[in-house]
C-alpha cells in the first residue's frame, strides 16, 4: 500500500495515545523559512501504537487516517478521529486493507482498499468514497492498468469532486478528478499536455483539491526530478520545489491555497524528510515534529491552518501528528 499518502463503522473503545509539545517549526538544510509556531500533538490509535498515519483534516477538526504498516500480518485499517481520542473504524466492506485518505465538511470520506496483504507488499488497490454509511468503488476506466491494479482516491472537496490516480501498465501514475455527483472522470495533466497527448505525459499524482477547484499533487518534472504542483481551477499550473531538495511532494491544500507536503534532502543513509507549508508570497516553511526532525511528513491542512501527518520517532515507530498554529 502507498505509505505516504489512504468503510462499516465501529467505535474503537480504546482511547488514543496523546502527547503534546509546544514548539516552533524546525528548519531543515534546504532553503525554507521557519516563521510559524505550532502546538504539536501525537495522536495514535491504541489498537496499534507502532504505526499510525493521519492523512486529512476537515474544518470541523475531524481527521482521516489509518493504523497498521501494511506488512504481512499487519494490515492497514482505516479510521476517522475526533481528537483527542474518539476513533471510529472505517474499512471498505470485505476488504483486507483500507486507508482513509481524505474527507470533506459534508461527511464524505475517500480512500482505497485492497483484497491482499502480501509479504512483498505488492498489493492491489481500489479507490472508494463513503457517504452516510454507504460505500462506492471508484476506479479510472482504462484498459491499461498495472498488475496488480493500483487506483487510489486521496482527497475530496465539499462539491463532491475527488482526486486521485491510477498506475498504468508502464508504471506511470495518471492523476484524475472524479465527480461523485455526475460520475465523470477528468484527467489532471502537467503543462504542455492535452488529452490527445496524455499517453506521453510524465507520471503525475493528484493528492488534494479545495473548494475553489484547485488541485495539488506532484509529478516527474524530469526523469530524475519530482516536484510538487498547484493547478488552479483556471488552468494555471504552478510548480513547487524546495530549493536544494532532492524531491518535493504536495499532499494537501486548503481554500486559502496553503499547500502542504514533504521534501527530501540528502541521499542514501543521509536522506531526511521534512514537512512543509507553502503560501503565495511567503513561499516554503519547514515544519518538523520535534520528536521526528528529519522524519516528518505533512499530509493535510484545513482552513484554520491545522496540519496533520506523521513522523518516525526514536524507537522507529510511525506516529500520527496534529500541529495547530
Amino acid at each position: 500500500m502507498h505509505a505516504s499518502l489512504r468503510r462499516l463503522s465501529v467505535t474503537i473503545a480504546a482511547a488514543g495515545a496523546l502527547a503534546t509539545t509546544a514548539a516552533f517549526a524546525v528548519a531543515g538544510p534546504a532553503n525554507a523559512s521557519t516563521l510559524v509556531g505550532y502546538n504539536f500533538q501525537t495522536l495514535n490509535n491504541n489498537a496499534d501504537l507502532t504505526f499510525n498515519q493521519l492523512l486529512g483534516i476537515n474544518n470541523n477538526g475531524v481527521i482521516a487516517g489509518y493504523f497498521g504498516s501494511g506488512a504481512q500480518g499487519h494490515p492497514n485499517k482505516g479510521y476517522e478521529l475526533r481528537p483527542p481520542s474518539s476513533y471510529q473504524n472505517e474499512n471498505f466492506p470485505g476488504s483486507v486493507q483500507t486507508q482513509v485518505t481524505g474527507l470533506n465538511d459534508e461527511g464524505v470520506t475517500v480512500g482505497f482498499w485492497s483484497t491482499m496483504n502480501t509479504s512483498s507488499m505488492n498489493n492491489n488497490n481500489f479507490g472508494f468514497y463513503a457517504d452516510n454509511g454507504h460505500y462506492y468503488n471508484v476506479n479510472f476506466p482504462t484498459g491499461d492498468n498495472a498488475s496488480p491494479q493500483v487506483d487510489q482516491l486521496l482527497g475530496i472537496n465539499d462539491q463532491g469532486v475527488a482526486v486521485g490516480f491510477y498506475t498504468n501498465g508502464q508504471g506511470s501514475n495518471r492523476g484524475y478528478e472524479y465527480n461523485i455527483r455526475t460520475h465523470q472522470f477528468t484527467r489532471v495533466l502537467p503543462p504542455g499536455f492535452t488529452s490527445n497527448t496524455s499517453l506521453q505525459s510524465p507520471s503525475l499524482t493528484a493528492t488534494a483539491i479545495n473548494n475553489r477547484g484547485d488541485v495539488a499533487g506532484f509529478y516527474n518534472k524530469t526523469s530524475s526530478q519530482v516536484d510538487a504542483f498547484l493547478r488552479l481551477a483556471d488552468g494555471q499550473f504552478i510548480t513547487l520545489a524546495v530549493p536544494g531538495a532532492a524531491m518535493t511532494q504536495a499532499f494537501g491544500v486548503n481554500d486559502n491555497d496553503e499547500v502542504v507536503g514533504a521534501y527530501t534532502d540528502g541521499s542514501g543513509n543521509n536522506a531526511q524528510t521534512h514537512g512543509f507549508t507553502w503560501t503565495t508570497g511567503h513561499g516554503f516553511t519547514t515544519v518538523d515534529d520535534p520528536h521526528g526532525i528529519g522524519a516528518t511528513t505533512i499530509n493535510g491542512v484545513n482552513d484554520h491552518g491545522d496540519l496533520v501527518g506523521f513522523y518516525t520517532d526514536a524507537a522507529g515507530n510511525t506516529d500520527g501528528m496534529l500541529a495547530q498554529p
